[in-house]
């Protein structure tokens, strides 16, 4: 039997949106699953920015619980509008990504972030330099 199959008949609600929420409190209970969302950004930079290195801002879209539905996908007995009836919403969350100086083209960075409105997910941001093309 696996970790998250523990409370599989432990719950019966009768939401139709209401598996993932589920998983969700599974997962928060038991531990990180080898499945965590994988949210790719990618940041381009002039080369003087790969050279000295630079800061830079990335917005990034999370998956959270609907906030007008709470994650039930409905409202009373109507299917919710604004996640259509999935329980799910994204969410920008902005995040400050340190490049160090002498990045190469292609360069990946991986790091986990959490939200206070979304689930935690798994990051990765590739970095691009631009080419200065003299005409």
């Amino acid at each position: 039997m696996a970790a998250h199959d523990c409370f599989a008949d432990e719950i019966a609600i009768d939401f139709p949106s209401v598996d993932p929420l589920v998983e969700r409190v599974r997962d928060a209970f038991l531990g990180e699953r080898d499945a965590d969302e994988m949210v790719i950004a990618e940041v381009s930079l002039t080369a003087s920015e790969a050279l000295c290195g630079t800061i830079v801002l990335v917005e990034l879209l999370l998956r959270g619980t609907c906030r007008v539905c709470g994650g039930r996908g409905e409202t009373w007995t109507e299917p919710c509008q604004d996640c259509c009836g999935t329980g799910d919403a994204l969410f920008r969350h902005p995040v400050n990504v340190t490049v160090p100086a002498r990045v190469a083209d292609g360069a990946r960075f991986r790091f986990r972030v959490t939200s206070p409105h979304a689930v935690p997910a798994r990051v990765e941001v590739r970095v691009g330099i631009k080419q200065n093309f003299r005409i």
